[in-house]
């Protein structure tokens, strides 16, 4: 290999170059905490290179373990974004509770670069080691707090239920490989197409995959770590947590399924079918119970991955194109979500209750409006953004035939409109709890909360470019 065959990869190997730095840096005490800046620098140099290396077909490269394609660029591109609004949220609340040092920048850019693996990923050994370096990052960032009892918990939670679901995929992806005789995903598809031999085996190796990735999408029923884990992580961190890796969750469902297994789309449809209407109930109810909000925007995170997977099983250019616009659509309004709660917190009191809201409008009006906007667009309410998101996958799987699960997907959405608006009711007219006095966000996050409350309602007052960037990225990668 020559140096020009690494060049689709020159991205990841900044992200790789600068966080080993950032992390010997802070391992020799030079400059413990001076990651802040580095790492949004690496993120946007690595974007830019993302743009420069990118191109408008498919191209598998560095002997066949790169796919280089416009949805991988796409999905790379918000990654970068969702990772640097996380550091400019998370900064007050990291340098309050002590955390704001090397070691998490350089854990978070490892993630990142997980992500970035396995975005572009056209083999399955590639696919898995993205997937774990990925996997182990975010086990230790949950872990930060050590001086936590129940930072601690969640860690080790997160560290056996993915150590669980990461040997159900990687014995899956085993099956497959006896199956097919090659780890390429291309290859795969090529072996089974027209297969009609050893169905059992196939069959087998698809159940196994298919949880493992439901774990990590964090649907029902493999739901049960995400409520404790964001609850217990360290706020800055549940924010890095819910956004970023929700896109990588969806390349694999891209990659394996779409790309890999075309000719089991049958059998990997039910189960997803199965997966989603689980989801979209069991996350709904649950989160009208909650009284912790991060605990409820768990629940309302697998309602979400549940809808994510309507577009997926409808099978069709237009339910990609949905399920891509439904992740984006729901990692911007994630990050302005628990943004807010972020900055609303500190050290002796975190924001992590819905009393916490209560009255928020008289302190912070705008950051209240911000809110409520994030919140309506959640609840999937015109004009903003959620209501398209939900809107265009509705309109893939009626096109799919799947009406049946589209009527089930309004009523669960109906249900969960409640603890949405629920959240407006406290801000707006209920009075703030006595001796509670808030501190107000630092600058540059009040103008991120700003811009990312506005792209809510400026997508959803003009959807029509994201949606055709979708489907034109879509039908060049799938």
């Amino acid at each position: 290999m020559t140096l020009i065959d690494f060049l689709p990869i020159v991205p990841e190997i900044l992200v790789l170059v600068m966080a080993s730095v950032i992390l010997l840096l802070t391992a020799a005490d030079k400059c413990p905490t001076a990651g802040y800046v580095p790492s949004l620098l690496t993120l946007l140099g690595a974007a830019v290179l993302t743009v420069v290396t990118g191109g408008l077909g498919t191209d598998v490269l560095v002997r066949g373990l790169v796919v280089v394609d416009p949805m991988g660029d796409v999905l790379k591109l918000v990654t970068y974004f969702a990772a640097m609004a996380s550091f400019v949220y998370g900064r007050a609340y990291l340098r309050e509770f002590g955390l704001l040092r090397g070691e998490y920048f350089a854990l978070a850019l490892f993630a990142v670069l997980g992500m970035m693996v396995m975005i572009s990923s056209a083999s399955l050994l590639t696919l898995y080691l993205g997937l774990e370096l990925l996997s182990l990052s975010l086990y230790t960032l949950v872990a930060m707090q050590r001086d936590s009892a129940q930072a601690s918990e969640a860690a080790m939670k997160y560290f056996i239920l993915g150590a669980l679901a990461s040997g159900l995929l990687l014995y899956g992806m085993s099956l497959l490989y006896g199956a097919t005789g090659t780890l390429a995903l291309s290859g795969i598809a090529d072996a089974l197409h027209g297969q009609s031999g050893n169905t059992m085996l196939l069959t087998f190796a698809l159940v196994f995959i298919v949880a493992g990735i439901g774990f990590k999408l964090g649907v029902a029923p493999f739901h049960m770590w995400v409520p404790d884990i964001y609850q217990g992580a360290p706020t800055a961190v549940t924010l890095f947590l819910a956004s970023a890796p929700k896109l990588a969750a969806f390349a694999i469902v891209m990659r394996i399924l779409v790309l890999g297994l075309p000719e089991l789309l049958h059998d990997w449809q039910q189960m997803l079918a199965v997966m989603a209407v689980a989801s979209l109930a069991i996350g709904n109810l649950a989160a009208i119970m909650q009284t912790n909000i991060k605990r409820m925007l768990a629940y309302s995170t697998i309602s979400h991955m549940g809808f994510l997977l309507l577009g997926v099983l409808a099978a069709s250019i237009a339910g990609f194109a949905a399920s891509l616009f439904y992740v984006i659509a729901y990692v911007i309004m994630t990050l302005a979500s628990f943004g807010l709660i972020v900055h609303l917190s500190r050290k002796d009191a975190e924001a992590d209750t819905l009393d916490a809201f209560r009255g928020l409008n008289r302190d912070h009006p705008w950051l209240a409006a911000m809110m409520a906007v994030v919140m309506l667009s959640m609840a999937g309410l015109p004009p903003f953004l959620g209501f398209y998101a939900k809107f265009f996958v509705l309109q893939a799987l009626v096109g799919g035939g799947w009406i049946a699960l589209a009527v089930l997907a309004v009523m669960f959405s109906l249900i969960g409109a409640f603890y949405y608006l629920r959240i407006i009711k406290l801000m707006y007219f209920d009075a703030p709890i006595e001796g509670d006095h808030r501190i107000a966000p630092v600058g540059d996050a009040v103008g991120l909360l700003s811009f990312n409350g506005l792209a809510v309602l400026g997508l959803g007052l003009l959807p029509q470019g994201l949606l055709a960037l979708c489907v034109i990225v879509v039908q060049a990668s799938v």
